[in-house]
């Protein structure tokens, strides 16, 4: 799989950048990463998609090869900003059909950006995407106005997360098997290790932030649910047996007030795509090209 860099000066005053495969006429896959992630932490899901697509990813943010670009700008206009970097990029493809999928953070931020331009994808699958209950939102909102928010459990554990190793294998058998990373294959955990760290003055370090995580973490979409009813978009949404158990809850009401989204629980956790990639890259294509 041959990626390209792409990097996109954003109306909101930094430089987003990300990655690409070269244009073969293959459908195009926009995809959207997971908060604390970027694009190529996903490299074995990728490599099996890039079978079946042409790939766009997106670094958000503060995430990957991105800016840290000051103060984290919200989910929304996080969705705008990869709606009109993707607006440009898109051009080079020509036209191809082009497809949504997004893991965690970003499968919300896709449906998002299927909500702001209904036109724009054909299909879309959102993996295990952290929808918040509309009661949960209620919660978040309450806890921005006593300024609790940063004392979400979510938040408070990306503040306490370490961010820096003496070198690369001093992260790995820190992190290897652990935490969020337990059950990822040997060859997602690499990636992991390879593209989510990056080289700094005492070794290596996260090329997210703790804090930035925490900022993601302690806020929410605006308007979600009014944006969830106006997705047209036939959309599957894959979770993990193994979730948060929100998650479950959220994609169950999504499912029963929009015909157009469908969905499926999968065996795994949260990361059931590090878990199962090859299982998972099948699901993502049998959904989007309708390919049994």
């Amino acid at each position: 799989m041959q990626l390209l860099p792409w990097s996109h000066d954003c109306s909101a005053g930094f430089t987003l950048r990300g990655w690409h495969t070269p244009p073969s006429g293959k459908p195009l896959l926009h995809f959207l990463h997971g908060n604390g992630y970027c694009g190529r932490v996903y490299t074995p899901l990728l490599q099996r998609l890039s079978e079946d697509f042409d790939l766009w990813l997106c670094d958000v943010q503060g995430h990957g090869e991105s800016d840290h670009g000051g103060r984290f700008h919200g989910w929304n206009r996080s969705a705008e900003l990869a709606l009109e970097a993707f607006a440009l990029g898109r051009e080079r493809y020509g036209d191809v059909p082009v497809f949504a999928v997004g893991h965690s953070f970003g499968g919300v931020l896709s449906s998002l950006m299927l909500a702001q331009q209904p036109q724009l994808f054909q299909r879309a699958v959102l993996l295990d995407p952290v929808l918040f209950s509309p009661a949960m939102i209620g919660v978040m909102a309450l806890s921005d106005v006593v300024g609790l928010s940063r004392r979400t459990t979510l938040a408070s554990k990306a503040l306490k997360r370490r961010s820096s190793w003496p070198d690369r294998a001093a992260a790995h058998a820190a992190l290897h098997g652990r935490g969020m990373f337990r059950g990822w294959t040997e060859e997602a955990f690499a990636a992991y290790i390879q593209h989510a760290l990056k080289d700094g003055e005492q070794g290596v370090e996260l090329k997210c932030r703790p804090s930035r995580e925490a900022d993601i973490f302690s806020s929410y979409p605006k308007r979600l649910w009014p944006s969830l009813g106006n997705v047209t978009t036939p959309t599957q949404v894959l979770y993990g047996q193994h979730s948060y158990p929100f998650v479950a809850k959220s994609v169950a009401r999504w499912c029963a007030s929009n015909g157009h989204v469908s969905a499926h629980v999968v065996p795994g956790g949260h990361c059931f795509m590090q878990e199962q990639p090859a299982d998972s890259a099948a699901r993502v294509v049998h959904f989007l090209l309708q390919r049994d």
